[in-house]
């Protein structure tokens, strides 16, 4: 009988490093939540197809739920709780609650750190644009049209 056995790891998560055990089949969505304590990250659909679940490496967005946690060893991960300083938020997700960008919330996380990747690497985006970047991210709440305004505003603003 073939038992996997547990790897030791190391994880940059949010400029803090983490040192995990984990079994080689287990996803970072899944150390993150279970391991790490950082509930920020939702999973939803499992498949990667709904965005409940996307963090960043090395800047870009990702599917953590379709991340096995040791591929994402040596590399910079930033979770919904690495955007604030304490207990000032970022200026991202201050627009969404500036916006009223939030219901349920669920959702909101993946959102969020898309549109960090989006302004960073396009610090003025189109609304087509923005739309697009979002596109990933499946709200059943908003309508995505608060969301966008709160994307647009910190373009307009030069945030």
């Amino acid at each position: 009988m073939n038992q996997m056995k547990k790897t030791a790891i190391t994880l940059n998560v949010n400029n803090e490093i983490h040192e995990v055990m984990v079994y080689p089949n287990r996803t970072l969505l899944e150390v993150l939540r279970d391991d790490l304590h950082l509930t920020g990250t939702k999973e939803s659909c499992g498949e990667g197809v709904c965005g409940s679940c996307t963090v960043l490496i090395n800047g870009t967005p990702v599917r953590s739920c379709l991340t096995l946690a040791v591929a994402a060893q040596s590399k910079e991960i930033t979770t919904i709780e690495g955007l604030s300083v304490g207990e000032k938020l970022h200026p991202v997700q201050e627009a969404f609650v500036n916006h009223h960008a939030i219901q349920c919330g669920f959702c909101t996380p993946g959102v969020i750190l898309t549109a960090y990747a989006l302004l960073k690497e396009n610090p003025n985006p189109t609304e087509v644009e923005i739309r697009h970047a979002i596109s990933g991210n499946i709200c059943r709440c908003t309508g995505y049209a608060k969301m966008v305004e709160a994307i647009k505003s910190l373009a307009e603003e030069g945030r």
